[in-house]
């Protein structure tokens, strides 16, 4: 019993599962490494301006399982921001919806920074940025978990959500168009209107099965398929001689025996 009830929590949130194992295991070989081979790692995967013109695919991919700092805050973070939202759109969904998320709130954040830079108002240095963390996913999967998730989804990913407020600070220099607090809020803004889109889809699409059910057993009744009755049994239809227009039958037998 226990183990079907464990392969089916894992069958239900398995996005939420599999990034948090890729997330560890590429976080315990980065902890391996020598702090050289780190260095060249983060800025490798980072999505910065440069890397974006060069290797975007790369980059963009990678720079999702690697986080410089709170390196064991981050599997909670990602557990208690992620679950509700996958519980609400299935896997499928969450794994568009985070990605979407990260994609969009990375290119926004970073498309302004070019802009900046190509226009003077920000060094040309700031191409080579670090710019790595799965915080863009997390925020995204909040923003779905507070609108749509049940309550102790919408509890843990609000709890998740004010750590990295008050103590990440992730909307930090969003006045001055800063690309953490530009990134992050996009990524949330972007989680609200495509989770929301998909979370009323398939609960549209939940709902149109059930009518379709019933037609169909209604559908079987009306062929004369088996009724309501136990085992399905379909019973001869009784005369009573009661109703209009009587037993037809039983009124000839009464007439011949007075004769």
């Amino acid at each position: 019993m226990n183990s079907a009830v464990t392969r089916q929590v894992l069958a239900r949130y398995a996005v939420t599962w599999c990034y948090l194992v890729v997330f560890g295991a590429a976080e315990i070989a980065y902890a391996l490494l020598p702090d050289r081979d780190r260095s060249a790692v983060i800025a490798w995967a980072s999505t910065n301006v440069h890397n974006l013109a060069h290797n975007p695919v790369g980059c963009m991919m990678a720079s999702a399982f690697f986080a410089t700092s709170a390196l064991t805050a981050w599997p909670l973070l990602i557990a208690a921001g992620m679950t509700g939202a996958n519980g609400v759109l299935g896997n499928w969904r969450i794994a568009v919806t985070c990605i979407a998320g990260h994609v969009i709130g990375t290119l926004v954040s970073e498309g302004i920074l070019w802009y900046q830079i190509t226009h003077g108002t920000m060094p040309a240095a700031d191409r080579f940025i670090t710019d790595v963390g799965p915080s863009y996913i997390v925020v995204t999967a909040i923003a779905v978990g507070l609108l749509w998730g049940s309550w102790p989804g919408r509890l843990a990913a609000a709890a998740a959500f004010g750590v990295l407020v008050f103590v990440g600070q992730i909307f930090s220099g969003l006045s001055h168009l800063e690309v953490s607090a530009v990134g992050h809020l996009t990524a949330l803004v972007t989680g609200g209107l495509l989770g929301s889109f998909l979370a009323w889809q398939r609960r549209a699409q939940g709902g149109s099965r059930a009518p379709q059910h019933g037609a169909a057993v209604l559908g079987v009744a009306a062929e004369g398929g088996p009724g309501p009755g136990a085992g399905g049994e379909v019973r001869p239809p009784q005369h009573r001689g009661d109703g209009k227009g009587g037993d037809l039958g039983n009124q000839e037998e009464q007439q011949r025996q007075r004769e």
